[in-house]
């Protein structure tokens, strides 16, 4: 997975993805942000943030920046707004290395990211990066099994879920190794937990 690959894969998503497979994740979006807790006068971060469909569930009195690597899902995004109340800014770039203040943000929101991009645990150290201290950070993902050996049957499969944009043999413990955060809370979502619900706290420095 490259960006390069990324940026061809999500011109394609773009046109239909609301339609398609974003049912399935909205449910999912919503515990999400109900987690996150934002409140009023805060700045939280998207990254990856796609067609937008987490901007709706933006709570009034919030100032969001989200960022996405494809030109064609931030276009759909762009058609979300504006929203009533809030301050939302959309910009291309890249969630592995966003250009944001450091330490500016209260909360970062990695909702079906850490699996698209090549590298997992680079997003997350510039989400942490972003993060003001104690901020914290909403994850909902699809991840392999912590401890357990992946298959090879879920390898071979990879091959074909790359090819639609995500990779589904990461753990989300090897991309957290050595990060500065800690995990508050993580839940099971989709599809008998394949896909789960996390809730981080960036550590003190």
């Amino acid at each position: 997975m490259t960006n390069r690959r990324n940026r061809a894969v999500y011109r394609a998503w773009a046109p239909i993805y609301d339609r398609t497979v974003e049912h399935l994740f909205a449910p999912a979006r919503r515990r999400a942000m109900e987690l996150l807790a934002l409140r009023p006068g805060e700045r939280v971060l998207l990254l990856g943030v796609g067609t937008g469909s987490d901007l709706p569930l933006l709570p009034e009195g919030i100032r969001a920046l989200g960022i996405d690597l494809s030109p064609e899902m931030l276009a759909r995004a762009r058609a979300k707004l504006p929203l009533p109340d809030r301050t939302v800014e959309l910009v291309l770039g890249d969630a592995q290395a966003p250009e944001v203040e450091h330490g500016s943000y209260d909360a970062v929101v990695l909702n079906l990211i850490l699996s698209v991009v090549p590298d997992g645990a680079a997003c997350l150290r510039a989400a942490l990066g972003a993060l003001a201290p104690h901020g914290r950070i909403v994850v909902f993902d699809k991840f392999a099994s912590e401890g357990a050996r992946v298959s090879r049957v879920k390898r071979l499969l990879n091959v074909g879920s790359s090819f639609l944009g995500t990779d589904i043999t990461r753990r989300f413990g090897d991309l957290a190794r050595g990060a500065p955060c800690e995990v508050v809370h993580d839940e099971p979502s989709l599809f008998g937990g394949m896909y789960r619900i996390l809730l981080l706290r960036r550590c003190p420095a």
